[in-house]
């Protein structure tokens, strides 16, 4: 075949991915499983042959922001060849019904574990066949395709999804429903995928989980590939998310000593500083418990640091329950938190829970976000002067930031410095000068000749 007219038979996929760090794994698998059916992606939405929205169910109002999407895309193709139209993730499993009933201009819902089907979806419905609701739980067959899919992600930072779904049943929670049961992949396969996310030039890989450190496969854990990762020559930083306190073992512990690869950042959500909260959450965990893990890990490595997620106003809280949580945020100083007033999920157990007023709810938010930023505030006033290691990721696009690079450093903190030369994919040694709300910025040292700090 011609090249002209092979490349006639291109064809152009779109993702917009929305939500946490495996529904960005899930759309980078999705669109290298259908190059294997000539479709590439593209940045240009008007050129879309199939248009994916990669769904998140953890928000409030998920299922209307589909809706509203899907009216924008009617709008930018009114005067053209409609695309194939899917919509994938926790939306689509939790409401595929609904989505399909709704509107006839969605050909497909897709769940998150039968991503494996996608490339038979899209060439039947370029066949003119019926809407698809493909929501069943096939975790196995999925990874079975992924691993027989190579990952052509080239990023600097990559993610690498271990392990999917979650037993816990924490009762604010869709997880359970829109992922399924806990499943860990083959340890050998995580593996042989961080090898040619590596061999591709990825210098740090993030492992991503519902329930990251639950991994457990043939008497192999999280920890396991923690310690397998740190020998690979060419990775530079190793980072898991997310965890659950219940599942933070000893061994786990350990590694946080052990690894130099391993970032001293750990996001470990614990909702709550309330023990009668955490209960009514079914969060089988409680605060000594909580800090327990916390001393220890500082104990194992004192650069440590930690992140969070909180729910308030969540159904029951009281003040009292309130104080603990912000008495929490003080105690421990979470360097990012990530808090929202409660928000239920259909078909949660705590969906039909009595809700707090709602403009006591916001004043509590506002009173917990003013405590989180004060203590990120003075975090981030102590980083001043300081060296601190980056690894950049990329290079700023826009003119006026030319020689500009962006990349993070132990903490996930965003850092901006000027270079004359390529820093992409290098880990440099920055001193931290101004930093604004949301980006720290410096200047290289020892740009040549990097020395660890």
């Amino acid at each position: 075949m011609d090249l002209k007219k092979k490349d006639k038979l291109k064809k152009k996929i779109f993702i917009k991915t929305f939500g946490c760090q495996m529904n960005e794994y899930d759309s980078n698998r999705i669109l290298d499983i259908t190059k294997k059916i000539n479709y590439f992606p593209t940045t240009k939405i008007s050129e879309a042959d199939c248009y994916i929205i990669n769904t998140c169910h953890i928000r409030e109002k998920a299922t209307e922001k589909v809706f509203h999407d899907v009216g924008r895309i009617k709008k930018e193709y009114r005067n053209k060849k409609k695309p194939i139209l899917i919509i994938t993730g926790c939306v689509a499993q939790a409401e595929g019904d609904l989505i399909l009933k709704k509107d006839r201009y969605v050909d497909a819902v897709i769940g998150p574990q039968s991503y494996q089907s996608i490339n038979k979806v899209i060439k039947d419905i370029e066949n003119k066949k019926k809407q698809y609701d493909v929501t069943n739980f096939d975790t196995v067959k999925k990874f079975d395709e992924l691993n027989s899919t190579s990952n052509n992600n080239s990023k600097v930072s990559s993610f690498l999804t271990i392990q999917e779904g979650c037993d816990k049943f924490c009762k604010f929670c869709v997880v359970p429903y829109t992922r399924g049961p806990e499943y860990s992949r083959c340890f050998e396969e995580i593996l042989d995928e961080a090898d040619k996310l590596i061999n591709n030039g990825s210098r740090e890989i993030t492992l991503l989980g519902q329930n990251v450190n639950a991994y457990f496969s043939k008497n192999k854990r999280l920890s396991d590939i923690i310690y397998a990762l740190e020998k690979k020559k060419d990775l530079k930083r190793i980072r898991y998310y997310t965890s659950h306190p219940k599942d933070m073992t000893n061994d786990l512990l350990e590694v946080h000593k052990d690894c130099f690869k391993l970032m001293p950042l750990l996001h470990l959500p614990v909702q709550s500083g309330s023990d009668k909260i955490l209960k009514t959450m079914n969060r089988k965990h409680n605060i000594k418990e909580y800090l327990k893990i916390i001393n220890s890990l500082k104990e194992k490595n004192p650069k440590i640091e930690f992140a969070s997620d909180f729910i308030i106003a969540y159904p029951g809280e009281k003040k009292e329950d309130f104080n603990k949580t912000c008495k929490l945020m003080e105690t421990v100083r979470f360097i990012n938190s990530y808090s929202f007033i409660f928000s239920p999920r259909p078909g949660t157990p705590a969906s039909d829970m009595k809700m707090v007023d709602e403009k006591l709810a916001k004043e509590r938010l506002t009173i917990f976000q003013n405590i989180a930023e004060k203590i990120k505030l003075d975090y981030k006033k102590k980083l001043l002067n300081k060296i601190v290691k980056v690894l950049f990721e990329n290079k700023m696009t826009k003119e006026k930031e030319k020689y500009k690079y962006f990349g993070r450093d132990e903490y996930q903190n965003p850092v901006i410095v000027y270079s004359k030369k390529n820093i992409i994919g290098q880990e440099k040694r920055v001193l931290i000068k101004k930093f604004s709300q949301h980006t720290i910025y410096g200047e290289l040292i020892n740009t040549d000749n990097f020395l660890a700090a």
